[in-house]
């Protein structure tokens, strides 16, 4: 394809050549996503079947460290494939990014667990989360530039916008699969081996994606930089000159921080909501979620096309506007809406822990396992925040041992597991799991989530509201990155603060979320990360960054 065809006529008419485009990126992007999304969908599973040596709430955070270890390396695949990338062009470059990101999910799914080879599965599992995480750092700086190097002059929002929704497409096939494997085998065998299938199939997917991408050909604007001899030789050295590297911090924290925090509340953090605070059925929660995707991806498109007509930057930032303002009350409204029993029952039963303050810890431990967790405080806290019963700390006098009070029931007493040991540790870890389940039932506080007292069509419009932010910030980031660096380091430039800030301020989001739930009691204490990321870039964003939908990206 020429140079004047990819950039389309005066009118920017949509050829052949554009839609081949389109959908092959767009395609490939949307399995790639989907290997990379299985882990976060059944963290729950995997949490039991790799890190059942640990207690539960240790457990279900290492599960979520485990799926944000991806994120954390997905800066240094940038870094890597971004480089790669403005060397020896943009189709090579995501063609081995996603070999990569195949043959490692597809090896997660023949993992032995925990029970089987012990320590080793949690180790390998991780390894094969930062190989997936080095890939994806790779991937979508490709596939997004790859598009808008083709796009036509004035439809680079839309055009790019269809890179944006294979994120969500992504999740939602993930969902999708597990869904019918859930269904087809029954929650036994699923959680007990068919988990695995999801992670097996990815590699049908793999070849498929494989074939797509061997049919296209080199972004015509990379072989016109080569053919006159304009490329950079170091483009991570380039990429992290002063001026530039000014610019990129700039992205980081003034776009795609903010972006990265509205994009994993609003889908991943939802779903991990539903499932582990409000209690309810996994194949429910999958529904409510896929409901909602489904009714918002097209408007992946619509803010695309819209950035066209008046800017990128605006609709990002009111993205993140919307979100902070708006988070508290949406969730308190899914709470009210997916789950009635607990908010009743924490209005007319409150739960209190009556504990020393000084022994109650921040139970968050990311080097697996080296500080532990005994105190009566802290064995107290780590009950009911598995049981997703929201409570406060009200302060007792040094060296007293914790209690719990339900509403106005008999308290009941916690215990220092240091003080047990063997069958007595058990045995009176049993005595105490079994008072307070008791009181928690007598109270009103539900095991479960009623299905039959879902809302299903508030809830489904709470998580559309959500989407429908990750649509705002997400839409237009592609093509707002693209054209705010130069062709020669455009992949590693673009690729850095979007990683970093998708990686690390999104991805850690799930766990640095649910350690402030279990630390404070408060089931939408976890919010204020996101709120926090959101307002940082809308203030930064606002002041410091250009609007970007006119330039010309061929320099």
């Amino acid at each position: 394809m020429s140079t004047a065809a990819a950039h389309g006529s005066p009118k920017g008419e949509l050829t052949a050549g554009h839609k081949k485009v389109i959908f092959a990126s767009s395609l490939g992007t949307v399995f790639e996503w989907y290997d990379f999304y299985l882990y976060g969908s059944l963290a729950a599973i995997i949490a039991k079947q790799f890190f059942s040596g640990v207690n539960p709430t240790t457990g279900m955070i290492f599960a979520l460290l485990a799926f944000a270890a991806g994120f954390f390396v997905r800066p240094f695949g940038a870094a890597f494939f971004g480089s790669l990338g403005d060397r020896i062009g943009r189709k090579y470059t995501f063609l081995v990014t996603i070999l990569i990101m195949g043959f490692s999910t597809f090896l997660v799914g023949v993992l032995p667990n925990y029970a089987s080879i012990g320590m080793a599965a949690p180790v390998i599992l991780i390894i094969l989360r930062l190989a997936q995480g080095l890939a994806m750092g790779g991937e979508y700086g490709g596939a997004a530039t790859y598009v808008a190097e083709h796009a036509p002059v004035g439809k680079r929002g839309l055009y790019t916008s269809f890179i944006q929704t294979t994120a969500t497409l992504g999740l939602f096939l993930s969902l999708l699969v597990i869904l019918g494997c859930r269904l087809g085998l029954g929650t036994e065998a699923f959680e007990a081996w068919g988990w695995r299938i999801p992670f097996l199939a990815s590699i049908v997917l793999l070849g498929i994606s494989v074939w797509i991408r061997l049919q296209l050909s080199e972004s015509p604007l990379f072989q016109q930089m080569k053919a006159e001899g304009k490329g950079s030789k170091k483009p991570f050295r380039d990429s992290v000159k002063s001026g530039n590297l000014k610019l990129m911090l700039l992205v980081l924290f003034g776009a795609t921080a903010g972006q990265a925090v509205v994009w994993y509340c609003g889908q991943f953090y939802a779903l991990f909501y539903l499932q582990s605070m409000l209690k309810v059925d996994s194949t429910v929660a999958y529904l409510l979620i896929a409901a909602a995707l489904a009714l918002a991806t097209p408007f992946f498109l619509f803010f695309g096309w819209l950035s066209d007509k008046i800017g990128r930057k605006k609709i990002i930032m009111a993205g993140c506007l919307l979100a902070a303002v708006t988070y508290f009350p949406i969730f308190k409204g899914l709470t009210h809406f997916a789950n009635p029993a607990v908010e009743r029952a924490a209005a007319q039963s409150p739960v209190l822990v009556v504990a020393d303050p000084d022994t109650c810890s921040f139970q968050f431990d990311p080097v697996g396992g080296a500080r532990k967790f005994t105190s009566s405080c802290d064995m107290a806290t780590a009950a009911l925040a598995r049981a997703g019963v929201p409570y406060t700390i009200q302060p007792a006098a040094p060296g007293s041992v914790a209690e719990v009070h339900v509403g106005d029931l008999a308290p009941i007493t916690s215990y220092d597991a240091t003080e047990f040991s063997g069958d007595a540790l058990k045995a009176k870890q049993g005595e105490f799991a079994g008072a307070l389940k008791a009181s928690l039932t007598e109270a009103g506080y539900p095991d479960k989530a009623a299905t039959d007292e879902i809302n299903i069509p508030m809830t489904i419009l709470l998580l559309w509201i959500l989407v429908i932010y990750v649509t705002m910030v997400y839409g237009p980031i592609a093509a707002y990155l693209v054209e705010l660096f130069p062709t020669r380091i455009r992949y590693t430039s673009m690729s850095l603060p979007y990683h970093i800030g998708n990686g690390w301020f999104g991805g850690f989001l799930p766990a640095i979320s649910f350690a402030l739930v279990a630390a404070s009691g408060n089931l939408y204490y976890g919010l204020w990360y996101p709120i926090i990321v959101a307002v940082m870039t809308l203030v930064i964003g606002t002041l410091f960054l250009r609007e970007t939908k006119d330039v010309d990206i061929t320099a």
